[in-house]
């Protein structure tokens, strides 16, 4: 077992299904408390039960003081997990824009707000964002999701940046494709760029355990992504050639 978990309070959110309810499971088999969220309500209390954990359903960045509560006054971890996979372009509406901004990066700046006092005064605290590699990269066809994916990143950056001097952990999952419902919504996309090679939501679990072990910020389920990444910072265009050829034969599938 690991250590720094074992009996900490945890906020899973997200958590119904998919990444969300493997991080639960992985958290409680730890031997944490864990507080399983979901805007559906009926699948948080399932992972719930099935964990010995505590459901709290609704918004995830309205849950922090219940969650609390919930936990005997202390959260000690908050997986910022929920998130949506907004796919389309520049022209894809305002309000799809918005809520993409919202969930994936507005929930965590409030989730972080609403932790960081009480962590800052006893000195320890541990923030884990479920980013994407397209937080690194990019994702054709998902323009929402790509660029607001980035800013999660970006936050969760700031955040161990700032603070890990004061005994803030900070860990930025960026998987690429998983086996989940949303890797399914991303339709052809998806299958050209992410199913080949998808993992299953119990692999990234092992990779964050593996990272908070490590004291690693940045955790990569699919190692090869660090390449990519290095790629892309070492010659931009050529990256971004590459990358429209791919986009370039998505769009001759469809």
């Amino acid at each position: 077992m690991v250590q720094a978990v074992q009996g900490a309070g945890v906020v899973v959110t997200g958590a119904g299904g998919g990444i969300g309810a493997a991080l639960a499971r992985r958290f409680a088999a730890e031997g944490a408390r864990v507080v399983v969220n979901d805007l559906d309500a009926a699948r948080a209390e399932a992972v719930a039960e099935e964990i010995g954990g505590i459901a709290l359903p609704g918004d995830a960045s309205t849950i922090i003081t219940d969650a609390r509560d919930a936990l005997g006054g202390t959260v000690d971890v908050y997986c910022a997990n929920a998130g949506v996979a907004s796919g389309g372009s520049e022209a894809s509406g305002e309000d799809v824009w918005a809520r993409a901004w919202d969930v994936n990066v507005m929930a965590h700046v409030r989730a972080a707000e609403a932790l960081l006092p009480a962590w800052l005064e006893r000195g320890s605290g541990r923030f884990v964002a479920t980013v994407s590699a397209a937080g690194l990269l990019t994702m054709i066809g998902a323009a929402p999701y790509s660029v607001t994916k980035h800013g999660a990143y970006a936050f969760a950056e700031w955040l161990s940046l700032t603070y890990r001097h004061r005994g803030i952990k900070v860990h930025a999952i960026c998987p690429q494709g998983v086996r989940t419902d949303m890797l399914a919504a991303t339709g052809s996309a998806g299958d050209l760029v992410l199913q080949p090679t998808a993992i299953e939501a119990e692999d990234v679990a092992d990779a964050l355990f593996k990272g908070i072990e490590e004291d690693r910020f940045l955790i990569l389920p699919h190692p090869e992504v660090a390449g990519f990444y290095e790629a892309r910072a070492a010659d931009p265009d050529r990256w971004l050639t590459n990358m429209n050829r791919i986009q370039q034969r998505w769009e001759e599938t469809r």
